[in-house]
């Protein structure tokens, strides 16, 4: 008998550790999920860099419409975009660590030139380091990065409605050209 309750008190105890750590992990990915594209601020003001160049001949013009082919965060990829604005510069991939704390977020999409302090006119190699002025995430702005990559091309600021529901998303920054496709 003594066997039995020594036995039921240990998968008493390895099922409570069990729910315990479940408990953790449900902490952890919210934490996580803080600390991604998900903690983005989707939204946005629409205001740009005074010294961002408006699109001559953007492929998309403001107030078209355009399928988005991006997965940046949740229900975005195939959403129905309308573009708010389309301008000419350097789009970049970095990797930074918040000035919040947290995890060092990699290959973020995307940063213009114009939202990296002292960038200068000429664009950006991958491996510079730099200072971002974008707050598209909490966390972003001042952050110390690292250029991963550099594209010349036309970004668009776009309104949309997530695939998966929910408001509407004003004003996002930002969607490359190739990231967008007719209807």
């Amino acid at each position: 008998m003594n066997i039995k309750k020594n036995l039921f008190a240990t998968l008493l105890l390895a099922l409570s550790l069990t729910l315990a750590g479940c408990g953790n992990d449900e902490k952890e990915n919210q934490k996580e999920k803080e600390e991604t594209h998900e903690g983005m601020d989707h939204s946005g003001s629409g205001k740009v860099p005074k010294d961002l160049k408006e699109a001559t001949n953007p492929t998309f013009e403001v107030g078209s419409q355009a399928i988005i082919n991006a997965d940046h965060m949740k229900g975005m990829n195939g959403a129905e975009a309308t573009i708010v604005g389309a301008y000419d510069t350097t789009v970049y991939t970095v990797s930074y660590t918040p000035t919040t704390g947290g995890k060092k977020v990699t290959d973020h999409k995307w940063v213009i030139h114009e939202e990296i302090k002292d960038a200068g006119d000429q664009a950006l190699k991958p491996g510079t380091k730099v200072i971002l002025n974008a707050d598209h995430m909490k966390g972003m702005k001042g952050a110390k990065g690292t250029i991963d990559s550099a594209e010349r091309t036309t970004v668009y600021m776009v309104d949309y409605i997530p695939t998966t529901g929910g408001e509407k998303v004003a004003n996002h920054k930002w969607v490359t050209e190739s990231e967008l496709s007719a209807e």
